[in-house]
């Protein structure tokens, strides 16, 4: 992989070319990663056995409920988010979208919920 500089921009401005770039931020990024597509990218990459359990173990068998007046709902099962805290979220998250930049013609950078093409 090359390594990115932002001297490509700078000479298209100078020599006054078209120059684009779109800056994405994903919104709730974190809270729309699926488990079960997390580990199958996680088995993909390698990470299996004791490492891959410890991983799913943090994301499964997490439940989520709404108290409203003092009345709660019942817990339902929560299949998809990195945990707030979670000193690895932003890296499973960039493990979840690492392949985005296989089906982009331009270059692209991903940094946590953010990507520059």
């Amino acid at each position: 992989m090359k390594k990115w500089t932002v001297l490509p921009l700078f000479k298209s401005v100078y020599s006054k070319k078209q120059t684009d770039l779109t800056l994405l931020d994903f919104s709730k990024a974190f809270d729309k990663v699926s488990h079960e597509k997390l580990a199958i990218k996680l088995q993909d990459y390698g990470i299996r056995g004791p490492a891959l359990k410890w991983v799913k173990g943090v994301l499964n068998n997490r439940h989520q409920f709404v108290i409203v007046n003092g009345s709660s709902s019942e817990p339902i099962p929560v299949s998809s988010r990195v945990p707030q805290r979670y000193v690895l979220r932003p890296l499973l998250f960039l493990i979840y979208i690492n392949d985005y930049p296989q089906n982009v013609k331009s270059e692209m950078r991903l940094f946590a919920d953010n990507t520059a093409l």
